[in-house]
């Protein structure tokens, strides 16, 4: 059994035996859940009874069966667990409240517990104090493997299926299925059997495809296909030294010699100069899947919800680790931090301190990779010692690094270097970022394209000087920006 399952279920019993009268279980699995609590009431010698709306027909409204429910749980004179299916939209309902209250008070003093399933959490406050949530963890390497070995029993015995998979297969089968439920996985295992009646090494990308389509559902995390190399990278020599002394870094062989895993990356700068590329390329560098978590996404109008989905976010992507999540803009979703208390209730306090606690603390592979415009946004505890593994900065290209540059971007347009003057697009670009460089190129091929002809250095250099770059709109901020990094970050250039 997986290690965080086995504690989510050592953590209810241990709940049940200390009396806690209420306990929140967010989960999607609820059959799973049930089967959970159903071993627990057995070893401890309970009841269990399970309530849903749908199937109690005792009360005239949805609401007035809610409070029949717990007045039933309340009145039951054994020592029981009471399952109350998605009973979320009722605890916002001032007369379930209080009666919620009632089972608070008499609970502590009896044998029962309550205990809510549902995907969604939705406390009131009035019962902040009274609930204890607990979210259930995502499958793990052994149940998904038992599931798969179970598809693959099934196959065996069909004449119309096939199955084709060695032992290192099955372990990339797995790998690819983490991240979902067992529902998800078993209608996945369903759907790569039945595609072409055999089951194999090709259907892994069946799998990878159908969980980045699950993934994007959630609307919080987006699954990235990165093709990015690090050749695509200009300059930055020390970040990309840096980056490529931890590519084995996850790897068995690095705990046995007493490595930490890695916990991330900051990467400060000026905008377009390379901090989401960066980001990219790391996912392609070490092999490993990129989701990019919208911080925009988090935050809900629902009480309660927006905590959720940092919970869930952080659920997913260690489900899915080892794996890189990039954070972008980092500082937009915590900018809110000091004046929280005033203008949300706190939220995006208790986002940012659920967020802190999970980087100081999280034992599994999942790599976060921040970026930030703007210092004077981010909180000072995000730049504390023991959040990322270290701070680079990212400063406008040198000379050599424009040159670099511009050599990529012409020949990603598939023309040859040598027809161009790079010394001569390299003088004209100083002061420019590396995305500018960029439009500047595809300005040229615009102007080319438009005349029939093949674009030149003079339409590269003459797009140059039409424009006005980052560095001099925004000299101030910039300055300020790099007096900053000098002393607190790492150079991504030596």
């Amino acid at each position: 059994m997986d290690n965080r399952l086995t504690k989510a279920i050592d953590e209810l019993r241990l709940l049940v035996r200390s009396r806690y009268p209420i306990i929140y279980l967010i989960t999607y699995e609820e059959d799973r859940a049930e089967k959970i609590l159903f071993d627990i009431a057995k070893s401890l010698k309970k009841k269990l009874s399970i309530w849903s709306v749908t199937k109690d027909s005792a009360g005239s409204t949805p609401h007035t069966k809610a409070l029949v429910a717990l007045d039933t749980a309340i009145s039951a004179p054994d020592p029981s667990i009471f399952i109350l299916r998605d009973f979320h939209p009722f605890m916002e309902n001032e007369t379930v409240i209080r009666k919620l209250r009632d089972v608070v008070s008499d609970f502590s003093r009896s044998h029962k517990t309550l205990v809510i399933t549902s995907p969604v959490l939705k406390l009131p406050k009035e019962l902040e104090k009274e609930i204890t949530v607990i979210d259930m963890p995502l499958p793990g390497r052994g149940e998904i493997l038992a599931l798969l070995n179970e598809a693959l029993a099934f196959a065996d015995k069909n004449p119309k299926l096939a199955t084709s998979l060695t032992e290192e297969n099955k372990n990339a089968v797995v790998d690819a299925t983490l991240g979902l439920t067992l529902t998800e996985a078993k209608r996945i295992f369903s759907k790569a059997m039945l595609n072409d009646h055999i089951f194999d090494e090709k259907d892994i990308e069946l799998i990878l495809f159908e969980k980045k389509q699950l993934i994007k559902k959630s609307g919080i995390l987006e699954y990235f296909d990165s093709s990015e190399t690090i050749a695509n990278v200009g300059g930055m020599n020390a970040l990309k030294n840096w980056l490529t002394d931890r590519r084995e870094s996850f790897t068995q062989r690095a705990r046995d010699y007493g490595l930490p895993i890695p916990k991330g990356v900051l990467l400060l700068g000026v905008q377009g100069c390379g901090k989401s590329l960066t980001a990219k390329v790391v996912a392609s560098l070490w092999r490993q899947p990129l989701l990019r978590l919208d911080m925009g996404r988090i935050f809900s109008s629902f009480i309660g919800s927006s905590e959720e989905n940092m919970r869930k976010a952080i659920a997913t992507a260690e489900s899915l680790a080892p794996v890189v999540l990039w954070i972008d803009e980092i500082e937009k979703g915590f900018s809110g931090i000091k004046s929280s208390g005033a203008t949300d209730a706190g939220v995006t306090s208790r986002i940012f301190a659920t967020f802190l606690t999970w980087m100081q603390e999280k034992k599994r592979p999942v790599f976060v990779i921040a970026t930030a415009n703007s210092i004077s946004e981010l909180p000072p505890e995000l730049l504390r010692k023991g959040r990322f593994d270290d701070i680079f900065f990212i400063d406008l290209p040198r000379d050599n690094e424009r040159r670099e540059i511009a050599k990529i971007h012409i020949e990603k347009r598939n023309r040859k270097t040598e027809n161009f003057n790079i010394d001569a697009i390299t003088a004209a670009s100083s002061g420019f970022s590396g995305a500018e460089i960029e439009m500047a190129v595809v300005e040229a091929m615009y102007a080319g394209f438009a005349e029939e002809r093949e674009f030149t250095t003079e339409d590269i250099t003459s797009a140059i000087k039409a424009s006005v770059p980052l560095s001099t709109t925004m000299a101030e901020e910039i300055g300020a920006l790099r007096q900053w990094a000098k002393e607190r970050a790492r150079m991504a250039t030596e």
